[in-house]
Order: structure tokens, then C-alpha cells, then sequence
């Protein structure tokens, strides 16, 4: 989708104004139902019976005295799930235990009962034959000859042969000789960086309500961040017709990509098509972080070189991603995005994907990319350090323009990259004096953006107002942003548009609301769609007139003659055409489907400035600043707010928050007293510039915000605690204890 001529000379009546959020009453109100706040007549609750044990065979399980207690409706295991083809093998192994449990948690058998209390009383009935098994949580670890092997057959072909087992899948990107760029360097740093995994840390957790009639149909309310993803893989696992279930995404309290697959849903069906009543089940918190998806915990080699003028000569980098029990970390996004912002003509990524007993992990925010600029950020601001020169400017002569060739392959159009740091380089807080134990530190980040599947209807209302329906969760004011984009393409105003999310009932397929896509794809299907309607109001015009249909125009909301030639006739604004549209052929609406391209990639500049407490290592964060290219900031509000909350998950994923497994496999930190997220307290007031570097994919030049925020903090942060303190930090997150050992190392 080319960018619209009109876009370098438009005046945007209705983009880029800070509009009021259509939600935002309803939310502030308490009136917002989310995953739990859902009811049904006859109602059972259920509750999930999960491993003691990191890693066990399954041997047997009696529930026979849990289907005996009063009031106990309903107990599930894997058989109950067997005669499915499931599309996806281990999604339904992960949503409940085959053979093995393969972690602190994982789901072996629900109940589903009259009561809470029913339920939990049923789950202390059930009775499992565990034998309990080795155990590796450490991707390291993990990859050794002698590791316990998790799956004898989950290993692919891009692995060289004599790997061991728990090595799942290889990836490899680049281009050039890395190692004659070495030679031509003045100075090369080797580093080794460890990240911790990180949960997303969501407020509202997992909740649904499953209702399977007798008819084989079934109804599904849950918090999801793709409702059309929920119905094609709980469909699949219990061998459903996909349109036999109907899926409707409620609000949601988070999600950040952690709420992009499945948990409990198939679970709850299942139980509900057992006991024939709807059963609602709810993830407690300690399950939500003992079961439901974090982020990949990684271990990375990173080289680079560079020389004397500060030119990078060649970038090498070993990435080592553990995704939890199930192939499928990370590690590519991390291999193909960690170089990206830079225009090397050496390179190379390799990663690695490896299996731990560890629940299977989920999106978190540019999945991967984050400890891939980490480890390729602080090697590059060592290499300043050590060779006296301005990491602003280093990474302006080095950064990727368009035409560039990425590391990952394809060739950049416009992009903004360099816009970002020169507006960093501008700011107040570059120049900033420092005080002791102070230190300032800079990364960029990238992310890829994805368009994707997407459908979109548009009706216009006979009082004159439009309603609009997308098939994407609202996770971050996208109907806002989208009655803005169908606003200003109609020519009226913003409040005249209301946007609604479709159950998956009402629409085709759309993606899942991850990757940055919505306000790029569904955005892009929402103007086409609101320039279908107007094809058609012309129409209405014309035959209003008795004028040909190509003699008509559409403007400020208004359908004119297109010329002298085509007669004198007054404007008729959409609410005239809509009032009559009875009498001209009945109800008008556009409609777009497309499986969406040329989102464009997405770079950002931290600049970021702390405070350490040599007596305790604690990090006051002073100061910090997010450039970022926006493409066209539909509503700068969330923007911004895109920008900031990457910055504070970054902020508190850099310095306090990490998965801490004790040696017998089990996760000790499981609730939000001992996992800690900041707070308003431990944050400053966070800077944004909004650059604007139009996407030439998109008629309006927009590109995804939502997810590159996260992938500089990790770097940018550690970079100034390095400062700070004298002393290079190589393993996230830097809680107090790691930062005073590093003082007194």
C-alpha cells in the first residue's frame, strides 16, 4: 500500500489531535467488564490442579474420590483431549501435562464445581503417580552433553548433528566476513551477557468463561488480545469446527504479548462440555506466574570492532534463548534485530533456541529484541568509552538509512532512525551536568512492525453517525485511533464515529493484536474502508442529481460536482446522504479485508541518567528521554504513552525484576511482593520526542509504536549504572546485591 500522495501536503483536521479516549468512562467508572466480570446462569467454578515437580513422568492419576465429592460436576485431564488434532501439539500439552510434567506448574487435571471452595477441596482429591525426574532451568546448563533431555524428538534439522537434545532449533544472519572487518578494527571487545526472564506483568490475569450447548456449539468470553487466535486453537483441541465457537474478547488489563496465546480456555471448555453448565475459571496470581508465559531468559556472546575514528568494522553475536519446555524462544527475533540499527558491512547472528523446565514462553514487547541490544548496545558503548569518543555520534555515522542492508536481509525504505538520535543529541538532558555516582547512558533499539490478516467494517448510520467494527482488542486506544482514521477520511467529526470490537461471529479472520500492527493494518483497512462508503454515498449523490457517478467528489464530508460540467447542484454532507439512504437503495457501508504489507520498521534512541547508592547498589533513576519514529502520530497522547510504559517494563525489567528458580526447579518469587514491578515512586518523570518520519506503506505514514519502547532500557540503563559505577554490568536484571558485588569485586 503506497503512501497517499495527498499525506506531504494534507492538513490533518482530526489525526494527530489528542482526542478523549471512548473507553475511558467506562473504564474510570467500573462499568468496563474485563475476562472475570463475566456471569452465567448455573455457573461452575473451576480450578486447576498443577505439578509440585519441575520435571516429572506422569504414571497415573485417580480422580475417581474428586468425581465422587458433592458438588464436583466436572474433572479433566490430557484424555480428555487426546481424540483432537490439535493444530498446535505443544499449545495443548502446555494448557494441560501428557506424559511428563515439565514444570513448577504445569497443569495436570481441573475440576469444575458448584463453588470455590467445592473445587478446591476436588483438586486436593486427585491423586498423581509422579516420578520425579532430573531437572535444568538454566539455558547453559541446559545445552550441556549431561543435561537432563526434556524431548527425545522436539529437535529440527537446522541443528547440527551431535547437539544435544535440549538444542531445538538454529538460526543464522548476516552478510560479509566478520572476521577480515575484525582485522581492519583498532579495538575489538568480546562480552558475555546474561538476562533473567521477565514476566509482563500485567494487573488483570487470566480469566474466561466457556459455555458448550448440546449442539456442539460453544460460546467463549475471555481476556485475549486475539479473539480469532483463541477460537482457532481451542477449536483444534478439542476438535471443534472453528465456526461452532464463538470467541468474544472483553476488556483487558494488560497483555503486552502475554495474553497473545492460550492457558485456560481450552480447559474451560472442556470442562464445560463435560458437565453441560458454563464454568468460569480464573487464574490466581501465583499461577499466572508460575504457568502463563514470560519472556526467555538468554545467555550472549557479543564481538564487535571498530576503529580509532569511530567507524564499526564488524559485528558478531551468539545468542542463547531459553523458551521454557516447548521450541519456540525468541532467539530469531533477537538474532535478526540486535544489529539492525547500524549499516555494517560485516555481520553475524547466530542464535540458538533451547528447551529448560520452565513454563513455555510468551510475547513480552518486541519478543527477543530487547537483550539482543542489550548485549550489542553496551559492547558498543564500551568501545566508546574505551576509545575517548561520543556515543551520540558514533552511532549517528553508523546508523542504517534507507537503503541499508539490514543484518536480517531486506533492504530499508525511508526510516528515522537518524532523526532520533539528533533529536536526543538536541535535548536538554545530553547536556545535563552530572553528579558523583552519576552516569548517563544511550542505546537504540529497533522492531520489525507486522501488518497481517485484517478485516474491517464501516456502516453509516441514517442519523449521520458511523459505526465502525474491527476484530482487534483495544489494548492500547486503538478505537480511538481508528475513529480518528475513519473520521478524517469521512470528512467529520471524531465524535461522530463508534468503534466496537467484533466477537469473532461478525468478522473474517484478524491477527492477533500484537507486533505493532493494529494502528498500521487495521488502520490502513479503516480508511479503504471509509473510502469504499464514500464511493458509494457518491453514487447515492449522483443518482440524487441524475449525474454520472465519476461526476461527483468527495470533500470535507461532503459529496460535490466534481466540475462546472457536472451542473449546479448544493453539497450533501454525509448525514443528508445517510437520511435519505432508504429511499436511494437502502443502507450504506464499506468494507475492506486485506492481509496487510509495508509495515514499516521502527527505531528509537534512549537516553537515560542515574543514581547509585554505593553503600546499598540501589539506582535512582534521574532523568530519562525516549526518541522514537512514530511515522504519523495519530493520537500523540498514546503515543507517548507507548513510549513511557516501554521505557518504565524496561526500567524495571534492567533493575529488579527476574524469575528466581531454587534448585529443586520451582519458582520462588511467584506474587508481586517477591517479583517487583515499579511503582510511581521508583520512576521519574519520563521525556518523549515524537519524530515523524512517514511510512511509505501506509496511506498516512504510520508505524507501530507499541513494542520498540521496551528494547533500548535494558542497554541505555545499564550503560549509565556502568558509569555510575566504574565497572562494566553484564547481567540484567542489576538488583542491589549484583551492583555491591561489583563495587567490592
Amino acid at each position: 500500500m503506497a503512501l497517499d500522495d495527498r499525506f506531504h501536503n494534507r492538513d490533518f483536521k482530526v489525526v494527530g489531535n489528542r482526542v478523549t479516549r471512548p473507553d475511558g468512562i467506562d473504564k474510570v467508572t467500573g462499568r468496563a467488564r474485563f475476562g472475570a466480570d463475566m456471569t452465567a446462569p448455573g455457573m461452575l467454578i473451576a480450578k486447576v490442579l498443577r505439578s509440585p515437580h519441575a520435571h516429572a513422568r506422569i504414571n497415573g492419576i485417580d480422580t475417581s474420590k474428586a468425581e465422587a465429592l458433592p458438588g464436583v460436576k466436572a474433572v479433566v485431564t490430557y484424555a480428555d483431549f487426546a481424540s483432537a488434532h490439535a493444530p498446535d501439539d505443544d499449545n495443548l500439552v502446555n494448557c494441560m501435562a501428557k506424559d511428563k510434567a515439565l514444570y513448577d506448574g504445569h497443569a495436570v487435571a481441573a475440576v469444575a464445581a458448584i463453588s470455590t471452595a467445592v473445587a478446591r477441596k476436588a483438586l486436593k482429591l486427585i491423586e498423581v503417580d509422579y516420578e520425579v525426574l532430573p531437572h535444568v532451568t538454566d539455558v547453559d546448563e541446559a545445552m550441556k552433553p549431561d543435561a537432563p533431555v526434556l524431548h527425545e524428538d522436539a529437535q529440527d534439522e537446522s541443528v547440527p548433528a551431535g547437539t544435544p537434545k535440549n538444542v531445538v532449533r538454529r538460526y543464522e544472519f548476516g552478510h560479509g566476513d566478520v572476521d577480515a572487518g575484525f582485522a581492519q578494527a583498532d579495538k575489538v571487545i568480546e562480552r558475555s551477557f546474561r538476562t533473567e526472564a521477565a514476566h509482563q506483568g500485567y494487573i488483570e490475569p487470566h480469566a474466561c468463561l466457556a459455555s458448550y450447548g448440546s449442539d456442539g456449539r460453544a460460546d467463549l468470553w475471555c481476556c485475549t488480545q486475539g479473539q480469532y487466535a483463541v477460537r482457532a486453537m481451542c477449536a483444534g483441541m478439542l476438535g471443534m469446527q472453528a465456526s461452532d465457537l464463538r470467541v468474544t474478547a472483553s476488556e483487558i488489563g494488560g497483555g503486552f504479548g502475554g495474553k497473545t496465546t492460550v492457558f485456560i480456555e481450552p480447559v474451560a471448555l472442556a470442562l464445560s462440555r463435560k458437565a453441560g453448565k458454563p464454568v468460569k475459571l480464573v487464574m490466581e496470581r501465583s499461577e499466572v506466574f508460575r504457568a502463563s508465559g514470560p519472556t526467555a531468559s538468554t545467555s550472549i556472546d557479543c564481538k564487535i570492532g571498530m576503529t580509532k575514528d569511530g567507524r564499526i568494522t564488524a559485528g558478531r553475536a551468539e545468542l542463547r534463548y531459553q523458551g521454557g519446555a516447548f521450541p519456540g524462544s525468541p532467539v530469531e527475533f533477537g538474532a535478526m534485530s540486535g544489529f539492525a540499527p547500524y549499516d555494517l558491512e560485516n555481520v553475524q547472528a547466530i542464535g540458538w533456541d533451547v528447551v529448560t523446565n520452565r513454563p513455555k514462553q510468551a510475547a513480552y514487547r518486541a519478543p527477543g529484541a530487547p537483550m539482543a541490544a542489550y548485549a550489542v548496545e553496551s559492547v558498543i558503548d564500551e568501545l566508546c568509552q574505551e576509545l575517548g569518543l561520543d556515543p551520540l555520534e558514533v552511532r549517528i555515522r553508523n546508523c542504517a538509512h534507507e537503503g541499508t542492508l539490514s543484518p536480517y536481509g531486506v533492504t530499508y525504505p525511508k526510516i528515522g532512525l537518524e532523526e532520533t538520535l539528533k533529536a536526543v543529541q538536541s535535548h536538554p538532558n545530553w547536556t545535563a551536568p552530572l553528579g558523583p555516582n552519576q552516569g548517563r547512558g544511550v542505546a537504540c533499539g529497533f522492531w520489525f512492525n507486522f501488518g497481517g490478516n485484517t478485516c474491517v467494517s464501516l456502516n453509516i448510520d441514517e442519523d449521520g453517525t458511523v459505526s465502525l467494527s474491527t476484530g482487534n482488542p483495544d489494548i492500547g486506544g486503538s478505537r480511538a485511533s481508528m475513529s480518528q482514521m475513519c473520521a478524517e477520511e469521512l470528512g467529520i467529526p471524531y465524535d461522530r464515529v463508534r468503534c466496537s470490537i467484533a466477537d469473532t461471529s461478525l468478522l473474517g479472520y484478524n491477527d492477533v493484536t500484537d507486533g505493532s500492527r493494529v494502528t498500521f493494518a487495521v488502520g490502513l483497512a479503516t480508511i479503504k474502508a471509509a473510502q469504499d462508503a464514500i464511493k458509494k454515498m457518491c453514487g447515492r449523490a449522483a443518482a440524487i442529481w441524475g449525474i454520472p457517478e465519476d461526476a461527483v467528489e468527495w470533500e470535507d464530508g461532503c459529496a460535490k460536482p466534481a466540475g462546472p460540467n457536472a451542473g449546479e447542484h448544493p453539497p450533501m454532507s454525509l448525514a443528508e446522504i445517510a437520511a435519505v439512504s432508504s429511499q436511494t437503495g437502502g443502507p450504506i457501508a464499506g468494507h475492506y479485508e486485506c492481509n496487510a504489507d509495508g509495515a514499516g520498521v521502527s527505531f528509537a534512541t534512549h537516553l537515560v541518567d542515574v543514581e547509585i547508592d554505593p553503600e546499598t547498589g540501589f539506582t535512582k533513576v534521574l532523568r530519562y528521554l525516549v526518541a522514537q519514529d512514530a511515522g504519523k502520530a495519530v493520537n500523540p497522547d498514546y503515543v507517548e504513552g507507548q513510549f513511557q510504559g516501554g521505557a518504565v517494563q524496561g526500567i524495571g525489567w534492567s533493575l529488579n525484576e527476574e524469575y528466581i528458580y531454587g534448585e529443586d526447579g520451582r519458582l520462588q518469587n511467584a506474587g508481586f511482593l517477591d517479583y517487583r514491578i515499579p511503582v510511581a515512586s521508583d520512576l521519574p518523570m519520563i521525556d518523549t520526542v515524537i519524530v515523524e518520519v512517514p511510512n511509505p506503506g501506509h496511506p498516512y505514514g504510520v508505524r507501530g509504536v507499541g513494542e520498540t519502547s521496551i528494547v533500548p532500557p535494558l542497554a541505555a540503563i545499564s550503560n549509565a549504572v556502568s558509569h555510575a559505577i566504574g565497572k562494566r554490568m553484564t547481567q540484567i536484571p542489576m538488583s542491589p546485591p549484583r551492583i555491591v558485588e561489583a563495587l567490592e569485586g
